[in-house]
């Protein structure tokens, strides 16, 4: 979609150093899609803490499954997108003892 807007200079050049941006069309792209990463996030970090991870003996993780006595929560946030971060943002567990 083509739209004219007005950009700071100074902070469109800047951006465009921070990154390989060769346009300005690169760098508000790159900005416009940082944001929309961010508010994945955010959405991904509300559901810290309610869900149940456990993963299954077959390789098939079991997420939605609910507590006993709690009703199941949805694992999708309603975005393919923010359920992939989800998943991508599980924190990793390497064992201490690994490199001795």
């Amino acid at each position: 979609m083509r739209t004219n807007i007005d950009i700071d200079d100074a902070v469109l050049d800047a951006a465009m150093k921070a990154g390989p941006y060769k346009t300005k069309k690169d760098a508000v792209e790159a900005g416009l899609k940082l944001l929309a990463r961010q508010a994945h996030y955010r959405e991904v970090l509300r559901w810290e803490g309610k869900l149940q991870w456990d993963a299954d003996t077959d390789g098939r993780d079991s997420a939605a499954a609910p507590l006993a006595g709690e009703p199941a929560v949805p694992l999708s946030t309603g975005s393919a997108a923010a359920t992939g971060a989800l998943q991508a943002h599980e924190p990793s567990r390497k064992r201490r003892d690994a490199g001795r």
